[in-house]
């Protein structure tokens, strides 16, 4: 890479003028993208539309973000690499001016001069992927890898490894731990600094499989998916603008923590989502009990479904007679038959074999009509398909089926219910999920998320659901089989990322493994990766929360840490008169920390809890909110605490965690995610005995 940077003696000197050069660069260049005279270049205000919303959010993927380093590390080749290792992305300048050059800067983004040389090389280009995988065993041709140290935006520091150097030993560099151990004040960060390598072979998994990564708590995995999904923009970009991706949280409170990750890569496409949205046919206003909603979360309800659909298609016992001109054409009711059986036996949408009964039989009286001399050609067929008496013969036999309407009367016709579910539910299994007063109408039902879920197998049943060309999962370990399948209807000609962790299943019906999992989403074959090496969770936070692992998931294994720093950890038994004061004092000793502070507890707690952080005039947020100096305490149910990570948490009685659900191993899981949410430091505050397997 030709050198931008004044000669200096001091190093870490002409470190920052390359860096003030390649910002000057990448101002450059969106002023060039801000400088594109649009006008007359379309042929109509669509197309302009159109071409002004690409260039506006090329324009915002140019931003200089001021806080976040242009590039993080650079690597020193032995020999130059050759033009396909260095080659960038769709539309980009290739990264080394065709291999002639030996030196690149890792960055969040390809940067180049006004001579097309290139600056800094995007992170995902397969000449930066030595920077996440060289080793001394292993180091791929890199005899020097830097990475750079910075504060507040300024380069501060550089930490070189020589990795051809048998007298340098390796290990994890004081810069590598100083950023993985920074403070978390805000939303997630990206990762792309100090990605690993046994992370770094998930994200660069090819497009064609999908891939699960079981992941302990700490370990990376959803900042895993979502470089993953910025890597697969990069290296497949026209195919996913053209097919789309979609990354699926557990709830807003996450998606919003996440949302800045991929922005802050440059990437502005990537939807966002939680089940729940990807179902919304209906205005979910009611709830299920644990019960009914394990049984509608069944994968058997789609068979019950599957027959529910079909069951309004009526075999004809009527002939078909179509009236053109003077001529009646007339088709049996036993051909009209067999036309309907062969449909049904394909098994083909509702819909479509509804769409293609009436050329069927316009086709027959085709037949009729060559046969008696005449010569009728498509349009013909078109007009035959389009008559009264083959529309009316259609509805007859095939009527239209609103699906929201299916799965009501399912729900509160116990006789229609019992038909269709003959074989598959028991009798106690259906009068659980049957409504005990059933609602006037679509409109007036109080459907549940459970219900929402059977809608949408149901559309799918009638109409294919469209196809993403990527999907992450994350928290998958919660979906129930039905929720599996109206993810895997997302990606059914795509691939998709699973993340998640059994040990941190916390719904009734949370999956046992991952090969049943994978089989309900109808990627049977994707590949499960496992990472047990902590970054985030202290050494003595996560040993504790480990304590649990026998009880919630005895065949995983136990998560490890890398981080030096053991964290600050205390477990602190009081009066249950000074529970609540103790837990406040707990959070104003947090506060003396830099970062995030988390006060979890369970969700019934969360009133008490609200009302005395008042009285104490501690300022507090709602999960997912950004914290800032003025508040950087958030007060989380447990319930929502999946997903999130502060610096510090005081945990308050974790009793109370575990008799907020609904058995001892769902509730010991809630726990163990409660626990594991710390970055720096944990306080456990309790009244109530703890479980016996952190005594």
């Amino acid at each position: 890479m030709p050198s931008h940077a004044p000669d200096h003696p001091d190093p870490l000197e002409r470190e920052r003028a390359h860096l003030a050069a390649s910002r000057a660069a990448l101002r450059a260049m969106r002023a060039d993208v801000e400088a594109l005279d649009l006008k007359d270049v379309t042929a109509n205000w669509v197309n302009a539309e159109a071409l002004q919303h690409q260039v506006d959010q090329r324009i915002k993927a140019l931003a200089d973000l001021a806080h976040t380093p242009l590039f993080f590390g650079r690597l020193d080749y032995l020999h130059a690499p050759g033009a396909e290792a260095a080659e960038g992305a769709e539309g980009e300048q290739p990264a080394a001016g065709g291999g002639s050059t030996d030196t690149f800067y890792v960055g969040r983004r390809h940067v180049h001069d006004a001579d097309g040389d290139p600056m800094v090389i995007d992170w995902r280009a397969p000449v930066s992927q030595a920077f996440y995988q060289a080793s001394k065993k292993a180091p791929m041709d890199v005899g020097l890898r830097r990475r750079f140290g910075y504060t507040g935006g300024e380069l501060t520091a550089y930490e070189d490894e020589h990795l051809t150097d048998p007298a340098e030993e390796e290990g994890t560099g004081k810069l590598l731990q100083a950023e993985i151990e920074r403070p978390r004040v805000g939303p997630m960060r990206d990762i792309v600094a100090t990605i690993q390598p046994e992370q770094d072979e998930i994200v660069r998994a090819g497009i064609g499989g999908t891939v699960c990564v079981q992941g302990a708590p700490g370990t990376g995995k959803t900042a895993v998916g979502l470089h993953r999904v910025a890597y697969l923009l990069y290296a497949h970009r026209e195919r996913l603008a053209r097919s789309g991706t979609l990354v699926i949280g557990p709830n807003r409170s996450f998606l919003h923590y996440i949302e800045q990750v991929l922005p802050a890569l440059g990437e502005l496409q990537v939807g966002q989502a939680t089940v729940d949205d990807l179902v919304a046919h209906v205005e979910v206003r009611g709830t299920d009990s644990a019960e009914a909603a394990g049984i509608k979360g069944d994968a058997r309800m789609a068979e019950v479904l599957r027959r529910a659909v079909r069951s309004h298609v009526t075999l004809p016992t009527e002939p078909c007679v179509v009236v053109r001109g003077s001529r009646r054409w007339r088709v049996p009711a036993y051909e009209l038959e067999e036309m309907v059986r062969e449909l049904l036996d394909r098994d083909i949408r509702y819909g479509a074999a509804r769409e293609a009964l009436p050329q069927r039989i316009a086709h027959a009286v085709l037949v009729r009509m060559e046969q008696a001399g005449e010569a009728p050609d498509d349009r013909v067929q078109n007009a035959v398909a389009r008559t009264p008496a083959v529309k009316a013969a259609v509805k007859a036999i095939w009527p239209p089926v609103d699906p929201a309407k299916l799965v009501l009367r399912l729900l509160s016709d116990a006789d229609f219910l019992a038909e269709q579910a003959a074989g598959i539910l028991d009798a106690d299994e259906q009068k659980t999920i049957l409504w005990a007063k059933p609602p006037r109408g679509v409109k007036s039902a109080a459907w549940s998320p459970a219900d929402a879920v059977l809608i949408d197998e149901a559309t799918d049943l009638i109409e294919r659901t469209p196809s993403l060309g990527h999907v992450v999962l994350d928290e998958a370990q919660d979906l129930s089989p039905m929720q599996y399948r109206a993810v895997g209807r997302r990606c059914t000609t795509g691939s998709a990322t699973i993340l998640g962790d059994i040990a941190q299943g916390t719904t009734p019906w949370a999956t046992a493994s991952w090969e049943e999992a994978l089989a309900h989403l109808g990627k049977p074959g994707a590949t499960v990766e496992e990472l047990t090496q902590g970054f985030r969770v202290p050494r003595e936070v996560i040993a504790y929360a480990s304590r649990l692992l026998p009880a919630v998931a005895p065949g995983l294994s136990e998560a490890t840490s890398i981080r030096e720093a053991a964290g600050d950890f205390s477990v602190r038994a009081v009066d249950p008169a000074a529970l609540d004061s103790a837990v406040i004092a707990a959070c104003r000793e947090a506060l003396g920390h830099e970062g995030s502070i988390g006060l979890i507890a369970a969700d019934a707690r969360i009133p008490v809890l609200a009302g005395a952080l008042d009285a104490a005039g501690l300022a507090y947020l709602a999960p997912g909110e950004e914290t800032s100096a003025e508040a950087r305490l958030t007060l989380v149910p447990a319930t929502l605490a999946k997903g999130l990570e502060y610096d510090y948490v005081v945990l308050d009685e974790p009793a109370a965690v575990v008799d907020g659900e609904p058995d001892e191993r769902t509730g010991l899981r809630r726990l163990y995610v409660a626990l594991t949410r710390a970055v720096s430091g944990l306080t456990v505050v309790h009244a109530a005995p703890l479980p016996e397997q952190l005594v």
